[in-house]
């Protein structure tokens, strides 16, 4: 197996990261979210998004078929959508 110095690197950091809460990643995420947040920058609020909001939801027309519509008929996908 080839070895790649920057993927090492990145393992090293999550094991140190790990040990550093006993292995447990709830406990991090935790303390990351407390330091996010006395960090005083602002936070993102978004909404989340539903597959009405992109215009799937008519009748007999999956979410796939609707994702991607023909390139002349691109427009705002939810931008003013109500």
């Amino acid at each position: 197996m080839t070895r790649n110095a920057i993927l090492d690197e990145l393992h090293a950091a999550r094991r140190k990261i790990l040990a550093d809460c006993n292995g447990d990643t709830a406990a991090y995420l935790r303390d990351a979210q407390l330091r996010l947040e006395a960090s005083g920058r602002p936070i993102w609020q978004g909404k989340q998004r539903t597959i009405r909001c992109i215009g799937a939801a008519t009748s007999e027309v999956s979410a796939v078929e609707t994702l991607s519509p023909p390139l002349d008929d691109r427009g705002p996908l939810c931008f003013n959508a109500q």
